[in-house]
């Protein structure tokens, strides 16, 4: 049965959620090449509102598009590259390539390819019987000071800072810390945050640190 935008969204979100929850658990990525798949389907057929193909790798593709387009989805986490089957690659209209970056626990969808199948198969090597694409590394980012600072709050010798694009960074006596999440959950114990969100689940270091810049503000204002 066909599933509903809302479903689609409702259950990458679902997904993802269980890929962070298998990371925290210590899995490695490596390991969960299934649910790694699966996202990549799923958000695939979310951008291009379409629908997951009926059977696994039918006839060479996993999603048709709302455009009528039959697509090719390969995602990642740390390969060097993905490979397509020759004998069915003409069955293809559109290749979407995505790799997932996990950052401190939290995993990020990129979208490394996404173009016309003849496009994509001139940027891919021929090996026996599979094209080859080769992934270069993860591109480099702008710096973060250039964004805005939405939010921010002190504790102790911590100041955390919310960035307009959700990110959370911590700096310690004046020092950039180099992994927020640690720092976040000691404070969160001290202060009496909850470390869960409301389905259970760890919140990540946005979550954890937006709510604790909310409720460190709300203890300032109330005290000034």
């Amino acid at each position: 049965m066909p599933l509903s935008q809302v479903q689609i969204i409702q259950s990458l979100a679902e997904a993802l959620a269980w890929f962070e929850k298998e990371l925290a658990w210590g899995v490695s990525p490596g390991e969960l090449t299934h649910l790694t798949g699966r996202i990549g389907e799923l958000y695939a057929a979310m951008t291009t509102r379409g629908q997951m193909a009926l059977a696994t790798n039918q006839h060479g593709y996993d999603v048709a598009s709302a455009d009528n387009e039959r697509i090719s989805v390969k995602t990642v986490t740390s390969s060097s590259h993905v490979d397509f089957n020759a004998a069915t690659f003409d069955l293809v209209d559109r290749v979407i390539v995505l790799r997932i970056n996990i950052d401190d626990g939290e995993a990020a969808i990129e979208e490394l390819l996404d173009c016309p199948a003849e496009e994509a198969r001139q940027q891919m090597r021929e090996s026996g019987r599979k094209y080859v694409f080769s992934i270069s590394a993860r591109r480099s980012a702008r710096q973060i000071e250039n964004l805005r600072i939405v939010a921010a709050a002190s504790y102790a010798s911590h100041t955390i800072r919310q960035y307009e694009n959700g990110t959370i960074l911590v700096d310690t006596d004046g020092r950039r810390a180099p992994s927020a999440k640690p720092i976040l959950r000691t404070v969160a114990a001290e202060i009496g945050v909850d470390l869960l969100n409301g389905s259970g689940n760890p919140k990540n270091t946005r979550q954890l640190g937006a709510d604790l810049i909310r409720l460190l503000q709300e203890r300032q204002a109330a005290g000034s």
